[in-house]
């Protein structure tokens, strides 16, 4: 199948479950009000470009390039970016529910999460160094042999973090959230 390469174009409103998005590369592009449910963009690549309001939940990633990406309102269940290519891997997630979602093993250095659902979310093994999570709600997020070094939790809520299998050198904690660090003793903190 020959791939496509477009660029500068803005997507509105389009079902990718009706008519599918053909893979190639796709450069400064918007993608806004987009339905792209449970569709295959595997080994399609995205540069600098933003995905406004859509929905990507159970979308297939296989070898999908993300680079300078922007995610914006977005619903992302149960999304396995693991499987993605991660060469130059760089997204930014704001006001996004990406609940249930996978960034297993990956390289995610300066990742911004603003305002985003990241319950159940699967971070372990990931290099998340110098990331912020900017209010976003980490109950039951999955923290293990994570790299979250200079990392920003300060205004994070719901986390469990084990400083013992983590890395979490400088990295920045409230105060009022040092629980979420303390989980594994099993105390009470009044």
């Amino acid at each position: 199948m020959e791939e496509v390469y477009i660029k500068n174009k803005t997507y509105d409103k389009v079902d990718f479950g009706v008519m599918p998005l053909p893979r190639g590369e796709y450069e400064n592009c918007l993608f806004s009000n987009c339905d792209f449910s449970n569709t295959n963009l595997s080994n399609c690549k995205f540069l600098e470009s933003q995905f406004y309001a859509s929905n990507l939940s159970l979308i297939k990633l296989a070898k999908t390039a993300f680079r300078e990406i922007h995610f914006k309102d977005c619903k992302m269940l149960g999304t396995n970016f693991e499987n993605c290519n991660d060469l130059g891997i760089s997204m930014t997630f704001e006001n996004c529910v990406l609940n249930h979602s996978s960034f297993f093993k990956l390289r995610l250095k300066n990742t911004k999460f603003k305002n985003c659902q990241l319950q159940e979310i699967d971070f372990s093994a990931c290099d998340l160094t110098n990331s912020i999570f900017d209010n976003c709600d980490l109950l039951r997020a999955k923290f293990e042999n994570t790299i979250l070094e200079k990392s920003d939790f300060q205004t994070a809520f719901n986390f469990s973090i084990n400083p013992e299998i983590n890395k979490i050198k400088k990295a920045k904690f409230a105060l009022t959230s040092i629980a979420g660090l303390l989980d594994k003793y099993d105390i009470t903190i009044v």
